[in-house]
């Protein structure tokens, strides 16, 4: 009945476990729901992070309930990612050169207060003998408290720092290689030696440290989620989402696209195929900030028929004219999109995909993540979609299948 609760409160943009509570005593729905055993808002806050796990599969099962329902057609895919800020204050970051200046101030301020500490109980077992007076001093318990958190912040970016060092080195090896392979000569200054030490102005969150800082819609900066969702083209059905912890879409193309394709294949919806039985390419329109060389190769190898910008355009400028013979994968990536089934195909990206953020963020009023922790923010943004795709289902399920 709760986990029940919690999916309908979410659907109609309901979130905090204290106003739900509010609800099971005004809402008709809820009531009917809950009837008179209403729940706190502190059971509602414990369980609403145990389903996160199965909505995997309820997500399957309601792109096969939008397959049977005849609202998922093959006709564009857009992926699109936006920023959700997390459950972290920006107030409680620290870089690494003020949390190694913080743990020396925090370890001198400890030194004074165990002297003044065992001065004190010199001072109370002249004074009280052997009866209690063994507590800890709350001053010197925050501040122990402090030094381990900031200590363990630090030994995560320590790692971070190393692996990032890591593949920083085998890039160089590989580039060195290619280099010999090919007779060419390196251009520039040799570059400095790979630091494996964090740089001292690398930030990290001590309320929730998965989240990075990245820059918000009204360009302020928050410890964000950067959610990504695949978008069908015909009612806005979401086929695949997940919240990654990079900054940019620049390296979740591949893993958006893969997702699609495997809840596609447990919902058993089958991919288009011609006249002759052979699978089609399934049309998919990114933006700019998607685009690389690799990423449209392994969009084609998975079946895929992409239609990425290359660059950004500003308002009303003229795109730049193109080449006679594009020579490089860029520009015949561009050629293609500016061909007239190109841009009657992209233009409707801001149709399809665009709209679902608006109706998230403004229709139902998702606008932060309250859970803490990559994989429960994961868990909470698949029951927002799920919620999305079971509106829309309600909405032109029956339409389609009388069409």
């Amino acid at each position: 009945m709760r986990v029940c609760l919690v999916l309908s409160a979410y659907w109609v943009g309901v979130f905090s476990s204290r106003t739900i509570a509010l609800a099971c005593a005004r809402h008709r729905a809820c009531i009917a729901m809950v009837g008179q055993d209403r729940p706190d808002c502190r059971t509602i806050s414990d369980v609403r992070p145990r389903p996160l796990e199965a909505l995997q599969d309820v997500l399957v099962q309601g792109g096969r309930l939008a397959g049977e329902a005849g609202v998922v057609k093959w006709g564009n895919v857009s992926p699109d990612g936006t920023n959700i800020p997390g459950n972290a204050s920006r107030h409680q970051a620290m870089s690494d050169g003020d949390m190694t200046k913080e743990v020396e101030r925090v370890r001198e301020e400890l030194e004074t207060l165990v002297t003044q500490a065992s001065q004190q109980d010199e001072a109370e077992e002249a004074a009280v003998g052997r009866r209690r007076g063994d507590a800890r001093p709350a001053a010197l318990a925050r501040r122990e408290d402090r030094l381990a958190l900031i200590e363990a912040a630090m030994q995560r970016w320590e790692v971070r720092a190393k692996a990032a060092a890591d593949a920083e080195r085998q890039r160089r090896a590989e580039a060195e290689a290619e280099r010999e392979r090919t007779g060419t000569k390196r251009r520039g200054k040799a570059p400095q030696p790979v630091d494996d030490a964090p740089a001292d102005k690398a930030q990290t969150n001590f309320t929730d440290p998965e989240l990075h800082i990245m820059q918000t819609n009204n360009k302020s900066w928050e410890y964000c989620g950067n959610a990504q969702v695949s978008v069908d083209g015909a009612c806005q059905i979401i086929l695949a989402c997940d919240v990654a912890d990079a900054s940019n879409d620049k390296q979740q193309a591949v893993p958006v696209a893969q997702a699609t394709l495997a809840t596609l294949a447990q919902a058993g919806l089958e991919l288009p195929k011609d006249e002759s039985g052979a699978l089609q390419p399934i049309p998919a329109t990114l933006d700019s900030g998607y685009y690389s060389e690799t990423a449209v190769q392994a969009l084609e190898a998975f079946g895929f028929d992409p239609y990425m910008a290359t660059e950004r355009q500003r308002h009303h400028a003229l795109p730049p004219e193109a080449p006679e013979a594009p020579a490089t994968a860029k520009e015949c990536m561009a050629a293609k999109v500016r061909t007239p089934a190109g841009k009657a195909l992209y233009a409707r990206r801001k149709v399809i995909v665009e709209p679902v953020f608006g109706q998230i963020k403004e229709a139902r009023g998702f606008r932060r993540f309250l859970l803490r922790g990559l994989q429960k923010i994961r868990g909470e943004w698949r029951l927002v979609c799920l919620g999305h795709n079971l509106l829309k289902i309600w909405r032109y399920g029956g339409t389609q299948s009388a069409a």
